[in-house]
């Protein structure tokens, strides 16, 4: 128990597996990953130095910006990543109830809005929290809840745009979430989505909470040993978002060299037109959840268009390319990763239709 965090880390199933190469025997190097870092270590640089110009510098300044924009809530991220890895499965159960159950949705809802991350960090938690047996429905609703619901990010909206229309955003996108989280649960039901193979059997009953986090609380360790451990897993854990992550920074710092920011109050307006270009710039921007928070700002207090900036950042959610990646490799679907924008970006059109009625 003195080399690990709570007592040993569960075995993960090859089929979920984040680094499956390295499982199978054979390590083969993931371009991907090491293409992307190359790149971004590369324009990080060039900015640092200051040996770029024009549209290079511009690209290699988008790079500096995101990455050090999210490092945080990435490290964050890992950081319960590995944590999660010691924690039981039958707790994870516990804490967020039984999958395809209401109360099971809005508990994942719920700690989602909570969870301090950006966007990516919780990406990390929502793939494990797969692994450990939570309801597709559930990782759904926590993904969607989640990033730029955190606390941090609540009260940046707050001092953008006003305490009312955060609320209301807020509110709008919890209610998605759940009803999102029960298409979900409901296509599992109906076999029109896999069942998460690492779910506990209905049949057996869930273990009582408090014992278990006393039993958890009584395990823990601060000793190097323990915590080289947590760091460890969640590198492990989090490799895949993270490879996604670095290429979506590189793809984003791209269009930002391309396109200004400025020209979305511009072109963007409350109109239908508006709404679907705000739809299709949201998908193709969007990185983290810091970096699209004052883009949405800015919809709602230049352009006057207050369902643009909730659909700026709830389009984001559903369309990001890089958690579409994620959750195709982790869920081994691409019809799973696919119903994420199909299931949400209908309701989310139509909320910023209904909110561009109400512009100040």
């Amino acid at each position: 128990m003195s080399d690990h965090c709570c007592s040993k880390p569960e075995p993960e199933p090859a089929a979920h597996s984040c680094c499956g190469d390295e499982q199978s025997g054979k390590k083969r190097p993931d371009f991907l990953l090491w293409g992307s870092l190359a790149g971004c270590v590369f324009l990080y640089g060039l900015y640092l130095t200051g040996a770029a110009s024009g549209w290079l510098m511009h690209m290699a300044h988008g790079v500096f910006e995101l990455l050090n924009t999210m490092w945080w809530g990435v490290a964050l991220g890992i950081v319960f990543v590995g944590l999660l890895n010691f924690v039981p499965q039958s707790l994870v159960v516990a804490m967020l109830g039984r999958g395809g159950s209401l109360s099971g949705i809005l508990r994942a809802t719920a700690a989602g809005v909570f969870l301090d991350l950006c966007s990516h960090g919780i990406l990390m938690v929502g793939m494990k929290l797969y692994q450990k047996g939570a309801s597709l429905g559930q990782v759904m609703a926590f993904l969607i809840a989640s990033p730029w619901n955190s606390l941090s990010l609540t009260l940046i909206m707050i001092a953008l745009i006003g305490l009312p229309w955060t609320l209301a955003f807020i509110v709008l996108s919890m209610v998605i979430a759940v009803i999102a989280g029960l298409v979900f649960d409901a296509a599992v039901k109906r076999r029109k989505l896999a069942v998460n193979p690492d779910a506990l059997d209905d049949e057996v009953a869930p273990e009582p909470l408090i014992p278990q986090l006393k039993a958890l609380w009584g395990q823990v360790s601060v000793k190097p040993g323990a915590l080289k451990a947590v760091a460890r897993e969640g590198v492990k854990g989090s490799r895949m978002v993270i490879r996604w992550l670095l290429f979506g920074v590189l793809l984003a710092a791209i269009i930002r060299a391309l396109v200004p920011t400025e020209a979305f109050a511009d072109w963007f307006g409350p109109t239908f037109v508006g709404l679907l270009l705000t739809a299709v710039a949201a998908t193709i921007i969007e990185v983290c959840s810091e970096g699209s928070t004052p883009i949405a700002a800015d919809l709602m207090n230049r352009a006057r268009a207050p369902g643009n900036s909730f659909l700026f950042l709830m389009a984001g959610v559903a369309t990001d390319y890089t958690e579409i990646m994620v959750i195709k490799d982790t869920m081994k679907s691409w019809k799973t990763a696919l119903f994420l924008p199909l299931i949400v970006l209908p309701q989310v059109l139509l909320v910023a239709w209904i909110l561009n009625f109400f512009a100040p």
